[in-house]
């Protein structure tokens, strides 16, 4: 049985005023995490990751697939929706990755993650972990856990990894989304081609945040540290509700997701 895994960062998107500051962080942690247990990581960093370095990856890291092999795909960065082609989706709107050349060559759209991620082996393991986000609030929240952004009063600003997108469809495309977002939820990226371990419910914001002066995702920074604390034999179900005691928070009001059917959210987390 193999383990790969794919983990994609991006802070730098030219030309949107947008960048972000602790993606290629968090996939530098989450390789490290990974590689600790017995994965083969392969990385793309910012002007590496763009929309055909990503899907390229992709293809390799599931060309190469067997049964029993367990596959990680790891993105930070920013999430967005587009206007949904083929009326699959509830609240008219498709779910997106953002890739580092998003505004000369578009997103990855939920629908595309879904033709690719179906490529992989028959009974090969796939899990989708993205730290990025669409839209929303919540008004639930868990207590502060988590430490000081930094020592003093000059704490850096959190940004929301989600792009407009206004920031890179025509004014067109924008207008058959009507003046605001429906509220309703949809398929995430990837949908039931794998489990997916997300940083937020579809309709909510993820954070790129700062803790003890470094650059993080909040969703990354809190599932790495329930990771480490988990027994050897606990589910993605069991790190999923380790996660929730930490998220949302009154800091970090995101509520992470698991999504996939009831046997995937028993398998062995990163096993």
């Amino acid at each position: 049985m193999a383990k790969r895994a794919l983990c994609i960062g991006i802070n730098d998107y030219p030309g949107t005023g947008s960048d972000l500051a602790g993606c290629v962080n968090d996939a530098n942690d989450w390789a490290a995490a990974l590689a600790k247990r017995g994965f083969s990581v392969a990385t793309l960093f910012d002007r590496k990751a763009t929309g055909a370095g990503i899907r390229t990856a992709i293809r390799t890291l599931l060309d190469a697939s067997k049964r029993g092999d367990s596959l990680i795909v790891q993105y930070s960065g920013h999430g967005s929706f587009v206007p949904d082609a083929d009326g699959d989706e509830p609240d008219g709107t498709d779910e997106c990755l953002c890739p580092y050349d998003i505004g000369s060559r578009g997103p990855i759209t939920d629908d595309e993650l879904f033709e690719l991620f179906n490529a992989k082996a028959a009974g090969a393991r796939l899990v989708m972990i993205s730290d990025s986000c669409h839209s929303g609030t919540v008004s639930r929240f868990a207590p502060i856990s988590t430490p000081p952004t930094m020592p003093g009063p000059a704490a850096p600003r959190r940004i929301v990894r989600f792009l407009p997108p206004a920031v890179f469809l025509s004014r067109r495309e924008v207008g058959k989304m009507g003046l605001s977002r429906a509220l309703h939820r949809s398929s995430p990226p990837g949908r039931y081609a794998s489990l997916l371990m997300s940083g937020c419910q579809d309709t909510e914001y993820s954070y790129d945040a700062w803790f003890q002066g470094r650059a993080n995702g909040a969703f990354t920074y809190v599932a790495l540290r329930a990771l480490a604390s988990l027994p050897a034999k606990a589910t993605y179900r069991d790190w999923y509700n380790a996660i929730r005691k930490a998220l949302p928070s009154q800091q970090y009001p995101q509520t992470p997701n698991l999504y996939g059917s009831s046997s995937m959210k028993r398998w062995k987390a990163l096993g």
